[in-house]
């Protein structure tokens, strides 16, 4: 029987705190720490317990892949990180080796799990393990665009002073570079942006620039982004745990939509207790349309290059 149990493939800084956002929230049972550095594990496990007379009780541990078998769900945040020197392809060759060693350890296991891939490039992997398993595509999704969009939200309300969660933006597309704003969207409240404040063409280049580039910024001044992907994952968890139907921009396959095949990136979804339930219908101007276009042009050239 599945429980109300969470298992994190990766015990770095990511996967370790998206562990305490976890735990912080009060929303799972258990969760159990897996990683090939049993050192890194147990001690991240050791840290978590000692928080528990502070937060309230969820147990923690350190686990290996039996865990899999009564755990809801799996995220996977182990991989290597990108060095001096190194290409994305390069990183995308080591990674992507561990994301198909840990897909069939990962079905093995449990045939019904959730799997939320974080590892980046999130898009790629997302789509090498929906090849790997295409029966089971609704099961596996990426964190996508769900950051991108939260900083696009946390710029868009501090320029307008509005709390963020009263505005709905969304970037899609590729997590990277190739990422497209949905300026035609953005809504506060009910009202279209451009009803509730007139921003110029400049101002939205830069708030979007900002967005887009934060990860760059934020690695420049400590090594690597962990707060706000933990929060967002903590998010996906709960929809995926409480069959909460809530709206993501996860990255999944797209098959046919806005002409567009054969690749996984994000589009906004309802999220619940099977996975991907839905598509959301969106309506996108020529312009986003035909950088949607070029984004998924982008992962398709980067992918065929890793299978050369």
């Amino acid at each position: 029987m599945l429980r109300n149990k969470v298992s994190i493939i990766g015990a770095g800084m990511v996967g370790g705190t998206t562990a305490y956002s976890l735990i912080a929230a009060g929303s799972v049972e258990e969760i159990a720490l897996i990683d090939i550095d049993k050192k890194l594990s147990q001690s991240q496990a050791m840290d978590l317990q000692h928080s528990m007379p502070f937060l309230g009780y969820t147990r923690v541990k350190d686990g290996s892949y039996s865990d899999l078998k009564d755990s809801r769900i799996v995220i996977i945040t182990c991989g290597a990180s990108q060095k001096v020197g190194e290409t994305r392809l390069d990183l995308l060759k080591k990674n992507s080796a561990i994301v198909r060693e840990l897909m069939p350890q990962i079905f093995k296991q449990n045939p019904e799990i959730i799997v939320i891939m974080v590892t980046n490039p999130v898009d790629i992997l997302t789509n090498i393990a929906v090849k790997m398993y295409p029966q089971k595509q609704k099961q596996i999704f990426g964190s996508g665009t769900i950051l991108d969009s939260a900083r696009l939200r946390f710029l868009l309300g501090e320029r307008m002073s509005v709390d963020p969660k009263s505005l709905h933006a969304y970037i899609i597309g590729e997590h990277g570079d190739s990422e497209v704003p949905l300026w035609s969207a953005v809504t506060v409240g009910s009202t279209p942006l451009d009803k509730f404040m007139k921003l110029t063409g400049k101002e939205k280049d830069e708030i979007f620039k900002n967005a887009k580039n934060a990860a760059y910024a934020i690695i420049a001044g400590k090594q690597a982004t962990y707060y706000a992907i933990a929060a967002g994952v903590t998010k996906l968890v709960k929809a995926v745990i409480f069959n909460k139907k809530t709206v993501f921009t996860v990255s999944h396959p797209v098959d046919g939509k806005f002409g567009i095949k054969d690749v996984s990136l994000s589009l906004p979804v309802v999220i619940g207790a099977a996975g991907v339930l839905r598509d959301i219908n969106i309506e996108l101007s020529r312009e986003e349309k035909k950088l949607l276009q070029l984004s998924a042009k982008n992962l398709k050239k980067v992918e065929s290059e890793l299978e050369k």
